[in-house]
């Protein structure tokens, strides 16, 4: 289904009586995130790193460079508005389909509108696709005669990778721009926007400090989200015929609880410091409340996944080599598939971390090694083991007498490999915990082997 382009807004403002009354009864069954939507680049929150002079997103919405673009970062950062803005600058019809329901046919049907149109009154089409990585290889492919002709500009929107998700042809033949999530700050500003706004609330409500933070929470950067939760705190508060937001107002109308969490703040810390301090102690289940928490408060899940990642070799090091293994995966997954699911990720990797059998012998090694080259105790390698392919090595002793260890029968042999301040100086001590045991069995006699001794 092809859906034309939105409502303009302009009209609620039109002088003639039947006519504003109309587009009332319109606006008022228009959801608030619409009513809201940016009619300009100066009224578009945050994307500065793609609106700065010159850059090409605003080269293109100015109509000074039309070319397809494929618009790629989370939902409610802008995506739809930067398209319907791209065609009202150009002054092109706008035509929009959604990957969810649309196909092959709905596609052709589009671009052949497109060619038709372009033939008899030279009237171009900026077609939109909505979650275009929902579409299959073949209803990509059907676009790519169009946009290489230039029948239709281009604004493809997804919230996934689109080197993933994209065909290789179309993106080449597009822009790739990606977006990012809104901060708190830019969140702040359009709900304040939208409270005083003719177009949103008018001023009709007030709202408290505290309700507004959790708005800010709630929205995790997300302007669709922040908006529609408004509106319901709005409603409620009009119902009341008082007209006043509060945090009970907000909480009850989104039928969630105030998490008291400050991402600069102390409770940023606190939480995160229980997190860490629960995966270490072996607590699975306080571990996973603490995750819930961040999430639930609208922490960046790339700050939590980058803990995990540490925490898996912090805490957890050998006893269970596959913890940062998983670890690294829900970072990746984070990156790949966002919030919501990947809060499934994460708490995949928690309960591995905070199951695995624990051992600190990877971090007491290194720290011990690196307070050692710290305090001086480096010494020059042995030239056995230096490099000793470059002309003239050899006239230096480089590389004379190293042995091959995969000549020996078991790949050890004796060999000096640290210099010869550091020899018998031992850094790893492994634990008897889990797949750790193995190796404190067996590090003894590699050591004993290595350095020659009976």
């Amino acid at each position: 289904m092809v859906v034309e382009e939105g409502l303009d807004l302009d009209l609620f403002e039109a002088p003639d009586g039947g006519l504003a009354a109309r587009d009332a009864r319109v606006r008022a069954n228009t959801p608030l995130a619409v009513r809201m939507r940016p009619q300009s680049l100066d009224e578009v929150v945050g994307q500065g790193h793609l609106l700065g002079a010159g850059s090409p997103l605003r080269r293109l919405v100015e109509g000074a460079a039309p070319a397809s673009v494929l618009l790629y970062g989370p939902p409610g950062t802008g995506k739809t508005t930067l398209a319907m803005l791209v065609s009202k600058a150009i002054g092109r019809r706008f035509a929009a389909l959604s990957a969810v329901s649309a196909g092959v046919k709905e596609v052709r049907a589009v671009i052949d509108e497109a060619r038709r149109r372009l033939a008899h009154s030279g009237e171009p089409t900026v077609l939109f696709i909505d979650e275009v990585h929902r579409f299959s290889k073949t209803q990509q492919d059907a676009l790519l005669g169009a946009v290489e002709d230039r029948i239709v500009l281009l604004v493809a929107a997804t919230t996934e990778n689109p080197f993933f998700s994209v065909v290789s042809p179309l993106l080449s033949r597009s822009l790739v721009l990606q977006l990012r999530s809104l901060t708190d700050e830019d969140v702040r500003a359009l709900i304040r926007r939208a409270v005083t706004d003719e177009r949103g609330l008018a001023a009709a409500v007030t709202l408290d400090a505290d309700a507004e933070d959790h708005l800010v929470r709630l929205a995790g950067g997300d302007a669709r989200r922040a908006l529609t939760a408004l509106e319901a705190a709005a409603d409620s508060a009009e119902s009341t015929h008082e007209g006043h937001i509060d945090l009970t107002t907000v909480e009850s109308t989104v039928d969630k609880a105030a998490v008291r969490y400050d991402r600069q703040g102390d409770q940023h810390y606190d939480v995160i410091s229980a997190f860490i301090k629960s995966l270490r102690g072996s607590d699975v289940d306080a571990a996973l409340h603490y995750l819930a928490r961040m999430i639930e408060a609208g922490e960046d899940p790339r700050f939590i996944a980058r803990r995990l990642v540490i925490q898996a070799s912090e805490e957890v090091g050998m006893a269970d080599p596959t913890a940062l293994q998983v670890a690294v995966a829900a970072a990746q997954a984070v990156q790949l598939i966002g919030l919501p699911e990947c809060a499934l990720n994460l708490a995949q990797a928690t309960v591995h971390i905070a199951t695995a059998p624990k051992s600190n012998a990877v971090t007491t090694g290194i720290s011990a090694a690196m307070a050692d080259i710290r305090e001086g105790r480096i010494g020059t390698v042995p030239a056995h083991l230096r490099d000793g392919h470059y002309p003239g090595a050899k006239s230096l002793g480089n590389a004379t007498g190293y042995r091959y260890p995969h000549d020996a029968p078991e790949g050890i042999l004796a060999q000096q490999y640290p210099p010869d301040e550091l020899v018998g100086r031992d850094y790893y001590h492994p634990t008897q915990r889990g797949a750790e045991r193995p190796v404190a069995e067996r590090l003894p006699k590699l050591r004993k082997a290595v350095r020659g001794e009976e």
